[in-house]
């Protein structure tokens, strides 16, 4: 059953890869020469490890929501904040290294959301559903960062 606040982040998540999908189909789309490539790749780079975070943020708000938090969680706890320190390195480099750190970063957060459905780690913290969706949504959202990378 979908309680409010999952369709709430639901259509939150939708709206803010509807807006980063956009953002970067337009930055591919600007010349390679533009200096207003390379600002546009900063903005994508930017929003994109924000999204990150918060993503990653989001298994934080799962575990903390459970009373007791399901054994295990301190792993999903350590892997926000790893995201969240592969997120603040973006913020130093150039846009194009910052798009592919991004894009391996949502491949393993894909990665991490696959193996809560197993059991390597809790899957008591959410609906099953939620860990593939999740997994499919970071795929596409490092495909989404890669894009302009490969449009060079």
């Amino acid at each position: 059953m979908l309680t409010e606040a999952f369709r709430t982040t639901l259509l939150a998540f939708a709206a803010i890869g509807a807006g980063l999908t956009w953002l970067a189909v337009s930055t591919a789309r600007i010349p390679v020469s533009s200096p207003d490539r390379l600002v546009a790749e900063l903005r994508l780079a930017q929003i994109a490890a924000l999204l990150l975070v918060l993503s990653a943020g989001a298994y934080i708000g799962l575990a903390v929501a459970h009373d007791p938090p399901p054994q295990g969680v301190g792993f999903d706890i350590a892997f926000a904040v790893g995201f969240l320190v592969a997120a603040a390195t973006t913020m130093v480099r150039d846009p194009r290294q910052a798009l592919t750190i991004l894009a391996l970063a949502f491949a393993a957060h894909a990665v991490i959301d696959v193996a809560h459905r197993p059991g390597w780690l809790p899957d008591g913290i959410a609906p099953r559903w939620y860990f593939l969706g999740c997994a499919i949504y970071d795929v596409y959202i490092g495909a989404l960062c890669y894009l302009p990378i490969l449009k060079r």
